[in-house]
């Protein structure tokens, strides 16, 4: 018999920790993804990367004795948040073909909206007040601060629209996912388990759109390719997206959401930092106003 969850009702040292420090890697991990695409076509890269997550987390779970294939009633919730898992990272690798990655950012990270307001209906302990929606929003306005250009086109790309409604959907699909995860039976369900549902489905879609887009497939890659492969699976789709499974376990996953507008914003920065960008007000704004958000949100 398992033993009962302990749910916390706001982020404590711990959790704020583990989320910077996931955020910081995801926002690198735009850094490697970029490093890796100039040879690894897109959808082929997410293959290779969620084959890889998915052999780690079965490996670490016969290690630690951890059950993946016992029947506790999650498959149905399960293979549904790795569905839309899966489809999250169709949507943004899709869209990108329609529209620039500044706008696509700025539609994805709708996603804690999706969280903050469906959420609360099914588990009543994750509504936000006033001041923490207050928060909220000037995180997001800071995030479209800082990829505004995106927006100020003079000649829109040919069928921008599409790109944008992809983006739009990839964070619908994503809070959806997280609603998954909290409301349902998957909540009980052990961390590992739990991402497992969503590597694995993500592991076997991922390479049919990849054939379906004519995409090459190849393995001949250098070095640095596989470096940032590696990185991606060990680190991004394994050890962190492991971490952030099991703080929706123990905290509010409302409050978690916040700190995802981190990401963009520590991608632009390590863009300043590893490749030279320029560091532009917006980017100071940007990380001031997410971090007054965090703060507002994170309020007990």
């Amino acid at each position: 018999m398992s033993l009962p969850i302990e749910r916390k009702t706001h982020l404590d040292t711990l959790a704020i920790t583990l989320l910077v420090v996931c955020c910081a890697f995801w926002g690198f991990q735009q850094i490697l993804i970029k490093v890796a695409v100039a040879e690894v076509p897109p959808l082929w890269q997410a293959t290779l990367r969620f084959w890889g997550a998915t052999v780690l987390l079965w490996v670490w779970c016969v290690a630690r004795g951890v059950p993946l294939f016992q029947r506790d009633g999650t498959l149905g919730a399960g293979l549904l948040a790795g569905l839309l898992f899966a489809g999250e990272f169709a949507c943004i690798y899709l869209g990108l073909q329609f529209t620039s990655a500044s706008r696509l950012t700025v539609f994805l990270y709708t996603s804690p909206f999706v969280v903050a307001l469906l959420l609360p209906r099914v588990v009543p302990g994750e509504t936000l007040r006033r001041i923490q929606w207050t928060g909220l929003l000037i995180a997001f306005v800071a995030v479209a601060l800082a990829f505004s250009e995106g927006f100020r086109q003079t000649s829109p790309v040919a069928g921008q629209w599409r790109g944008d409604a992809l983006g739009l959907a990839a964070g619908i699909l994503w809070g959806l996912t997280t609603l998954t995860i909290r409301a349902t039976k998957m909540a009980a369900a052990s961390a590992e388990k739990t991402l497992f549902y969503q590597v694995a489905v993500t592991a076997l879609v991922a390479p049919l759109l990849s054939v379906l887009l004519g995409e090459p497939w190849r393995l001949d890659y250098s070095a640095q390719a596989w470096g940032s492969i590696a990185l991606q699976s060990a680190v991004g789709a394994f050890a962190s997206y492991l971490a952030w499974m099991w703080m929706l376990r123990h905290y509010p996953a409302t409050q978690m959401s916040t700190f995802t507008f981190l990401t963009p914003v520590f991608a632009l920065v390590f863009g300043v930092v590893l490749l030279g960008e320029p560091l532009t007000l917006k980017l100071v704004l940007a990380l001031a106003g997410v971090a007054a958000g965090i703060v507002l949100v994170s309020r007990r």
